[in-house]
């Protein structure tokens, strides 16, 4: 299997954000949230979601914070209807940003999104205006520090699944699934007993944008607005952050 992979992208995005907030629950709130949307909020049913918890509570998230997250998924959580909504726009240099954000008022959330684009050199555009610059994907991180894992073993392992690729990096492996066969795939590696650092649904651009200079610290500004929103879920790019 082969291919250019996006992990070490995805993998200093994640640990910026992590370093910049300190938030660690958030990030699990999201996984858990995202899981239970997609594969139902019984974590028996859905392995994406039991993954998520263990990770959670292996920070020591509170149950409550947990139940709260798959509430919200499956719209159960005080009768307050939550609505997902994507926007799609352009940053400065031409980067191509997409937010997903989870909110009870959408005109609250539209506005505040418009306005950090606008402040920080950016362009909110229609729908559909930069979606198709991205593959949505399902990406799984298997801990391979001790190099006990075999690449031709793994490799098997990850067709047999029903994986897309596979790359290799230092201490881990990076296994690449279409939507449909994410929840499967996840499944089949914690069945095997493998060590999953990481799965998530997310999406991966086809081509990156090298920014530099004042074009990255309005890129970063703008990204860094959208991530301190509260009704912000994620936020793709498609920024070369490894030549930053």
């Amino acid at each position: 299997m082969a291919g250019h992979s996006k992990w070490k992208n995805i993998q200093r995005r994640k640990g910026a954000q992590d370093a910049k907030r300190g938030k660690i629950f958030m990030r699990h709130a999201k996984d858990i949230y995202t899981a239970a949307k997609q594969g139902g909020g019984d974590e028996t049913m859905n392995p994406a979601l039991r993954l998520a918890i263990e990770k959670a509570k292996a920070d020591n998230m509170p149950n409550d914070n947990i139940e709260r997250n798959i509430k919200k998924a499956t719209g159960t959580l005080d009768g307050r209807n939550f609505e997902e909504i994507t926007y799609e726009g352009y940053g400065p240099a031409g980067t191509a940003i997409i937010v997903n954000a989870l909110t009870d008022n959408k005109n609250r959330t539209a506005g505040e999104i418009r306005h950090a684009f606008s402040k920080n050199g950016g362009n909110l555009g229609e729908s559909g205006s930069v979606a198709f610059m991205f593959d949505r994907k399902g990406i799984i991180i298997i801990n391979n520090e001790q190099g006990e894992i075999d690449e031709d073993e793994i490799t098997l392992e990850a067709l047999e699944a029903g994986a897309d690729d596979i790359h290799t990096h230092e201490g881990v492996y990076e296994i690449v699934t279409s939507p449909e066969n994410f929840s499967d795939v996840v499944a089949y590696f914690m069945e095997k007993d493998f060590d999953i650092t990481d799965s998530e649904l997310t999406l991966i651009p086809q081509n990156y944008t090298a920014v530099s200079g004042e074009d990255a610290e309005k890129v970063q500004q703008l990204i860094d607005a959208l991530e301190d929103n509260e009704d912000v879920q994620e936020v793709y790019h498609n920024i070369d952050e490894t030549n930053e």
